[in-house]
């Protein structure tokens, strides 16, 4: 089965690697949705998502933005949702080791869809314009696109470290989960939905959050063990 014979639950060097750099990411993640933050409660205007929005109708087209459209839809809410349970009954029901992993995954997944919500209602930033067809309702900071593809392309990112592959094909899935991540993202300001700093503030609040959840499953998993 899946990670059979994986040292997922040893206190390993790369637990211990996965912390280390978890550390400097939450750090560095909560510095910047800080500072983005505090210019959105004064309603500040940010160069950044004017420079974006002038790159950004520069190579408009009918074509990008088609293609642009199907790749937002895989951070849709439905999206992301339903794989999520797909991901979650798979963990705890077919994959050979602790159960704690679904747990946590099903921990990270809820936690950012309550985080994204409860921030977008304290800041209340308008959207640049409001799309129904991209999901481009509500509040706008933080992209809740973003934050979703973060943590559950992210938590496959994981997975995918963890598990007994090797590293060549460890690369080149955790490669194009990231390119994923990315191309969500920016798709958000593409169709003019959000703004850059919005997904900015995503992928700060997104990643910290993951790394946050991952060290906690990581330490669980080393209890577990003793």
């Amino acid at each position: 089965m899946l990670f059979s014979g994986t040292k997922i639950t040893d206190f390993s060097k790369t637990s211990i690697i996965i912390i280390l750099i978890g550390l400097i990411v939450v750090g560095t993640g909560t510095y910047l949705f800080t500072e983005i933050a505090e210019e959105v409660l004064e309603q500040e205007k940010f160069a950044t998502d004017t420079v974006a929005s002038n790159i950004v109708n520069g190579i408009q087209s009918p074509i990008l933005s088609n293609i642009m459209g199907w790749v937002t839809e895989a951070g849709s809410v439905a999206f992301i949702t339903i794989f999520s349970i797909v991901m979650f009954i798979i963990l705890l029901f077919f994959v050979s080791f602790s159960k704690w992993v679904a747990i946590y995954f099903a921990i990270s997944m809820i936690g950012i869809s309550l985080l994204t919500k409860g921030l977008k209602l304290l800041f209340g930033r308008e959207r640049p314009e409001l799309l129904d067809q991209y999901d481009g309702t509500g509040f706008s900071f933080p992209s809740g696109h973003t934050t979703g593809s973060a943590v559950f392309y992210g938590f496959m990112v994981y997975l995918i470290v963890v598990s007994p592959l090797n590293k060549t094909a460890k690369w080149c899935i955790n490669s194009l989960l990231i390119i994923a991540v990315l191309l969500i993202s920016l798709s958000r300001v593409f169709l003019n939905v959000h703004y850059f700093t919005d997904v900015l503030g995503g992928l700060a609040l997104g990643f910290s959050w993951l790394i946050v959840c991952i060290a906690a499953l990581e330490v669980m998993l080393w209890r577990q063990r003793k």
